[in-house]
């Protein structure tokens, strides 16, 4: 049987209750405490605030989710956060496999390397004449299509005045990545955010930030879809795209929107967090790539407009600080 993890998400709490007797639900005095999961291989799951209800949902672990029936509330519980997205409740979580490239020595090494102030940037595109290509940045393309046109335009309504950045990309192929990275900027543990806007009068708009990225078929991906309203995020290695996680958003009536990535690491684990409009709605592990470059990139046929670009490395080992407003 697969071991169950309990990860913790600030949108909602659950309490987990199981048939192994008291102890887990926060007893301390217990010198040892007692499974998460009944011989039976299931467990039992409560939402916190409504225990006057007494009832639970049973969750069958060796088959995730195909046995469930309500039950009242047993003896011993744990709090379970568990990320709700349009109202839907994923009782599996498939983790990806990733093969670590560095050894600890090389990621000592890296990490040491991020304590330089210059990675502590801010790109608004303000410094720039309208009609201009964005200077400081690398255009590169994953995908057969047609380039993608990155352009300076001066907008009243820009977050940063008074420019901003527009892109167009015909490429019709939903693979055809597009991607803009900072040039002379490597980072191991990237804080990243920018702000993005679906112009109204495009058909489609599906971008976001990259990270990690060694070349045009090696990065990390964030990727917004504001006409389906989810949110992805992707590895692509040899040109190969994997899918890490993914999740449905809910957009503020707002014009410009906030997407923000955080990848960390903690025990020797390495994982990302993505936040869309100060929200975390996917949070996956991943090691196979290291250091790299970051920037922004659309996919398939797309018009977004970007504003105020944020690179910072990250030295805390806080898997969930809450994100800085900016």
């Amino acid at each position: 049987m697969r071991p169950v993890e309990a990860l913790s998400h600030r949108s909602s709490h659950f309490g987990i209750v199981c048939d192994g007797g008291p102890g887990i639900g926060g007893n301390g005095g217990r010198p040892s405490w007692q499974r998460a999961t009944d011989p039976s291989g299931t467990f039992l799951i409560s939402r916190a605030g409504h225990r006057s209800k007494k009832t639970i949902e049973r969750v069958d672990v060796r088959q995730c989710g195909i046995s469930v029936r309500s039950r009242p509330i047993g003896m011993c519980s744990v709090l379970l956060a568990v990320a709700v997205t349009a109202g839907e409740w994923s009782m599996c979580v498939e983790r990806s496999q990733a093969v670590q490239v560095e050894s600890q020595k090389e990621k000592e090494a890296n990490l040491k390397g991020q304590a330089q102030g210059e990675l502590f940037n801010r790109w608004t595109f303000d410094q720039q004449k309208s009609g201009e290509a964005p200077a400081g940045f690398s255009m590169l393309g994953s995908g057969e299509g047609p380039a993608a046109d990155w352009t300076i335009k001066a907008d009243r309504d820009a977050p940063s005045a008074s420019n901003i950045l527009v892109v167009n990309s015909s490429c019709l192929a939903v693979t055809c990545y597009r991607l803009m990275v900072a040039n002379g900027f490597q980072y191991e543990y990237p804080d990243v955010s920018v702000r993005m806007r679906f112009p109204l009068d495009a058909a489609t708009g599906v971008g976001g930030v990259v990270f990690g990225v060694k070349d045009a078929t090696h990065f990390y991906a964030a990727v917004v879809d504001l006409a389906t309203k989810t949110l992805e995020v992707s590895r692509v290695v040899d040109g190969e795209e994997t899918r890490l996680g993914r999740s449905s958003i809910m957009p503020k009536a707002v014009p410009w929107h906030t997407l923000r990535i955080q990848r960390n690491t903690i025990f020797s684990k390495d994982f990302i967090e993505t936040f869309f409009d100060g929200q975390l709605v996917v949070t996956v592990e991943d090691q196979s790539l290291a250091i790299g470059q970051v920037g922004l990139l659309v996919r398939g046929q797309t018009a977004l407009d970007f504003d105020s670009l944020h690179a910072i490395p990250l030295f805390s080992q806080r898997p969930l600080s809450t994100p800085a407003a900016y």
